[in-house]
């Protein structure tokens, strides 16, 4: 009798926790829902977004990192977003590079060796565009079609609630670059304040945003690359 009333307690006790995931697990999956569904709210309204950030990579094997600062840009041209990115500074020195990522194709324009580097995406433009979902005016249902996605939970970055997603890549080729990407996204404005790519090797680039300016104009110049004279253009 008393190891029937043992055994009775012990499956109890496992089905009020079984409850207790399921509930915690229903939760969680109407709390990723809620945010998705805001960011495609938010990005029916984004035009544009300027930003600072800092690129910080690590590499595990030698246990070094280095860092990148400077600005990106981003516009919403028709159905496309158009990206600009100038980076001025590398490990605390003064540095010139800049990227512009338009119409399938992306330049790297490397000014103190007077070379502009063009990398056609052509079937690899889905791929390259996923990257564009993460968070400067992408939609929810943007993440889902190219990411496998959990919530974990809320944290305040500069004073803005954001929802932390990890985000595992739906499509093979991603995942040999990115084992998966964790982004910090405000999803009132459908931006990213923060994200972390994970590579196989351990390695990983943290890049954080801030003096974010959502929905003003921006210069024409900004998403422009003009090389100086005697550039050589490298087209891959």
């Amino acid at each position: 009798m008393i190891r029937a009333k043992v055994w009775i307690l012990a499956i109890a006790a496992w089905a009020a926790l079984a409850i207790a995931l399921a509930a915690t697990r229903a939760q969680t999956a109407g709390e990723l829902n809620g945010v998705l569904r805001q960011m495609d709210t938010a990005a029916k309204s984004f035009k544009s977004a300027q930003a600072d950030f800092e690129w910080d990579q690590y590499q595990v094997v030698v246990q070094d990192r280095d860092v990148q600062k400077g600005s990106v840009a981003f516009e919403r041209q028709g159905n496309d977003t158009v990206m600009s990115s100038r980076i001025r500074e590398f490990n605390g020195k003064p540095d010139q590079k800049q990227l512009l990522y338009r119409d399938g194709s992306l330049q790297f324009y490397q000014p103190t060796i007077k070379q502009l580097t063009i990398f056609s995406a052509g079937a690899n433009r889905s791929q390259y565009e996923s990257f564009l979902t993460l968070g400067f005016g992408g939609s929810g249902a943007d993440l889902e079609k190219n990411w496998t996605i959990s919530y974990q939970g809320n944290e305040v970055i500069e004073g803005v609630k954001t929802a932390k997603l990890d985000l595992i890549p739906r499509q093979a080729n991603v995942k040999q670059t990115f084992t998966h990407l964790t982004i910090w996204v405000d999803p009132a404005r459908a931006i990213s304040m923060r994200q972390q790519f994970f590579e196989p090797s351990g390695d990983y680039r943290l890049a954080s945003y801030n003096n974010i300016r959502y929905n003003i104009a921006i210069s024409a110049d900004v998403f422009t690359i003009k090389p100086a004279s005697g550039t050589q253009t490298v087209r891959k």
